[in-house]
């Protein structure tokens, strides 16, 4: 017997929106699915499944996504602008960078291959 790992699946209040932001920050196509969720299509890897939930958010996700851009400032920066925002979850000063998404899922974005940190982490409410 195998297994093969087909999909991430992320509880969101809003599947619509929550979906499309992170197409938008990963470049893969959204599309819905007859039960109302909403599918990333991966370009590698498991898809991505936005399944809606009625509780909210409450505590430090206990599994999270790890990103390793080109380049770390510009992409974080480019996060920001999209509607990220830099997290606190105790990290202290790291090489990487975390943030949460707009339903506040954390996730990091680590330094490219061969750049230096991006510096301390500062949380920014």
């Amino acid at each position: 017997m195998g297994l093969r790992w087909s999909e991430v699946c992320v509880d969101a209040a809003d599947v619509d929106a929550l979906a499309q932001w992170w197409s938008e920050v990963l470049g893969w196509p959204a599309e819905g699915t007859e039960d109302g969720d909403v599918r990333l299509r991966a370009t590698t890897g498991p898809d991505w499944l936005f399944l809606e939930v009625s509780d909210p958010k409450v505590v430090k996700n206990r599994i999270h996504f790890d990103l390793t851009p080109d380049d770390q400032g510009a992409e974080v920066d480019r996060l920001i602008a999209l509607g990220a925002r830099r997290v606190d979850v105790g990290q202290g000063v790291q090489s990487w960078v975390v943030l949460a998404d707009p339903e506040g899922n954390e996730f990091c974005v680590l330094s490219g291959q061969g750049q230096p940190a991006a510096g301390p982490q500062q949380t920014q409410d």
